[in-house]
């Protein structure tokens, strides 16, 4: 019963997301087709923490800097007149997912605070490299001349076709979250943070494992870098900031851990919350704080877990 409320639910939500456009036209409201396509790109970035955080239990502090880097790698091309989105965004995902490799073969060594420390430091540490270059602009940032160029009918300047455009890839990163975390590989990934000794035991390298969740995540929230560079135009380190892991962190916590769908409940919840109270007050996190710790103490599965029934760690 539990799995049918949650799979009819994503449906539903599916579904809400594909009819955005078309209430957005009917209403004469571009905002909410810029503000949704927002939403979603940031729940690709959650998803992908979750897939480390939720299930791996890696507890990793500094995840926007993979979109900073996503976001950088398109722009930057794009300084010297390279707009082809096949070249900008595999090379966001490469890049990213090289850096992922250096930094979890480093701090997965470690455990516990160290790790956070450790990734919240690597974060940093190419937040301030992004402000020391000023070819980059710097601690201003940089303007994208024009968006990713794929050709053919998928023109991103079209602000309808790039919204369906991050719907399908928000909706393949699920799918392929889904069929990863299933696998042997994700049981694996899960067995490890259950009992690494039991997993080592039986045969199993904890460590590689972790490592390639670690640079699997990378890629995929250097995705969504690439997709925030497009959506906002406009580059800048303030991207790689650890407040900006931390927003990532809380959608995940919000929407629910161990459940793929969870992170994007929660950016849903957590944006339109900052949009909604930010036209009230600027101090909205004030307000939003004491939400969040409500989820925490009485919606302990988050958003997801209370709206579907659904348990932790089923995805």
């Amino acid at each position: 019963m539990a799995s049918r409320v949650r799979a009819v639910t994503a449906v539903a939500g599916a579904a809400a997301l594909a009819a955005v456009p078309v209430v957005a036209a009917a209403l004469q409201e571009p905002f909410y087709l810029d503000l949704v396509r927002r939403v979603m790109i940031f729940a690709i970035a959650a998803v992908s923490l979750d897939l480390i955080l939720g299930y791996g239990g890696m507890v990793s502090f500094g995840h926007a800097a993979y979109l900073g880097i996503g976001a950088y790698a398109v722009a930057v091309p794009a300084l010297h007149g390279v707009h082809s989105g096949w070249l900008q965004w595999p090379l966001a995902m490469g890049v990213s997912a090289l850096a992922a490799l250096v930094i979890g073969a480093i701090s997965l060594r470690t455990s516990g605070v160290y790790f956070i420390m450790i990734t919240l430091a690597f974060a940093q540490m190419l937040y301030y490299l992004g402000i020391s270059i000023e070819a980059w602009g710097g601690d201003d940032g940089m303007r994208l001349a024009r968006r990713s160029r794929f050709g053919g009918p998928v023109d991103l300047a079209d602000p309808y076709v790039f919204y369906y455009v991050v719907l399908a890839l928000l909706l393949a990163v699920l799918a392929l979250g889904h069929r990863v975390i299933h696998a042997r590989f994700g049981m694996v990934v899960r067995a490890a943070r259950s009992n690494e000794a039991r997993a080592r035991a039986i045969g199993f390298s904890p460590f590689r494992y972790r490592l390639a969740a670690f640079v699997m995540a990378g890629a995929v929230c250097g995705l969504a870098g690439a997709l925030l560079a497009n959506q906002t135009e406009y580059v800048t380190p303030g991207f790689m900031h650890w407040t900006r892991s931390g927003d990532i962190m809380v959608m995940v916590i919000l929407g629910g851990m161990g459940t793929f769908v969870g992170p994007v409940a929660g950016a849903v919840a957590f944006l339109l919350l900052e949009n909604v109270l930010s036209a009230w007050t600027v101090h909205w996190q004030i307000i939003l704080g004491p939400l969040l710790i409500l989820v925490v103490l009485y919606a302990r599965r988050g958003l997801w877990g209370a709206v579907s029934g659904g348990s932790l760690g089923r995805g």
